[in-house]
């Protein structure tokens, strides 16, 4: 009966082992963290500035591309999440209309239609911002 458990085993360990190395290395960037924390709170208590990063340039280009981000993809994931409902609620009327009941099938189906409608028309009615204009990143002399 030993002989059985050998070729369940390995999965089994390396399956365990996987989790087991994903939490050590969560709570090790975790203590990482909370230490670059600690660091920054004592500069600011000993009346230093500390950097934003340790690139301050890359700051900047990371907060750019997040400030574009922010500004350019609103109306487009109402468009995405109305035309994901839209297929979904059409694939349902189809797969239970025939099953044998199409005005369950249609209820079903032209609900999450109806849905996908409004994520659309909500993607048409939201307001066109421009980004914000980035700042110049010339020399300050």
């Amino acid at each position: 009966m030993h002989w059985m458990m050998g070729p369940f085993l390995i999965p089994i360990v390396a399956i365990i082992g996987a989790f087991t190395y994903a939490i050590v290395q969560s709570m090790h960037k975790a203590r990482v963290r909370e230490l670059e924390i600690r660091e920054r709170i004592a500069m600011i208590e000993k009346g230093l500035v500390p950097p934003p990063e340790v690139d301050p340039r890359g700051f900047d280009r990371a907060m750019s591309r997040y400030d574009h981000v922010q500004w350019t993809t609103s109306a487009g994931r109402h468009r995405r999440a109305g035309i994901t409902l839209l297929g979904v609620g059409v694939g349902l009327m189809v797969l239970i209309g025939f099953s044998g009941s199409p005005d369950e099938g249609f209820a079903v189906g032209g609900f999450l239609c109806v849905l996908g409608i409004a994520f659309l028309v909500n993607s048409m009615f939201e307001l066109r911002h421009q980004p914000p204009t980035p700042p110049a990143n010339g020399p300050a002399s």
